[in-house]
């Protein structure tokens, strides 16, 4: 699950929303949303998909983390409540950017012009949502990567990458809100150590799973 919402993440935002999107152009960016608007809806859907599967994800990685600091695990997993809260109601900034491409007969009483103005208009505020709820999601990150490095169930490695990640969630949202032309600067680079420690974390609990003897430890020590 956690594999997918990587994946889904990255071929929604970067090679669809990102190759269709016209920084500045209203009239391309709703040109290309009408050409490929079955695709764009199927990624809605791929979208609301990823934001479903982040709950059971959650409770995997809360159930896992708790016993290393039940404490921080349950802050962990508030913070991620609230990222995951954010960005499905940003879904609606998607689809308030389909609505005036779907070629209805009511919107030829509206000047063109004035629809794909207000369908770029959007997809930028889906921009801005998705930065607010990723804010959430770097403390989760750091959060999440220290309990890592603590659990011994887990590579201290793993742990690191996900505090690293975390700060470089921090540092793009944070830029795009406050300073986007530093934003405009250092995206995308600035979320490869991400995509490499999500990735990594994610494609270690399928391949090796945890360290059961360390695990079995600290539940007899809780117990």
């Amino acid at each position: 699950m956690y594999l997918f919402i990587i994946i889904g993440g990255i071929f929604s935002e970067l090679f669809v929303r990102g190759k269709l999107v016209v920084s500045g152009e209203a009239v391309a960016t709703s040109n290309n949303i009408i050409h490929s608007f079955s695709l764009c809806l199927i990624c809605i859907g791929a979208d609301l998909l990823m934001h479903v599967l982040d709950i059971p994800v959650m409770l995997v990685i809360y159930l896992l983390l708790r016993q290393v600091n039940k404490n921080l695990a349950l802050l962990v997993l508030l913070f991620n409540i609230v990222q995951t809260a954010v960005l499905v109601a940003d879904i609606l900034n998607l689809v308030a950017a389909m609505i005036p491409l779907e070629n209805a007969a009511y919107l030829k009483a509206v000047d063109p012009n004035v629809w794909m103005a207000q369908a770029y208009l959007s997809i930028k505020l889906h921009n801005y949502g998705l930065g607010v709820g990723l804010i959430f999601f770097g403390f989760v990150c750091i959060l999440e990567g220290y309990l890592i490095y603590k659990s011994r169930f887990f590579p201290k490695w793993i742990g690191i990458l996900m505090q690293i990640a975390g700060a470089c969630y921090l540092i793009n949202s944070l830029s795009l809100l406050l300073a986007p032309g530093i934003a405009n600067m250092i995206f995308p680079a600035i979320l490869v150590p991400c995509f490499v420690a999500e990735l990594s974390f994610s494609l270690w609990m399928i391949i090796k799973g945890i360290n059961v003897q360390q695990w079995n430890k600290l539940v007899s020590v809780s117990v």
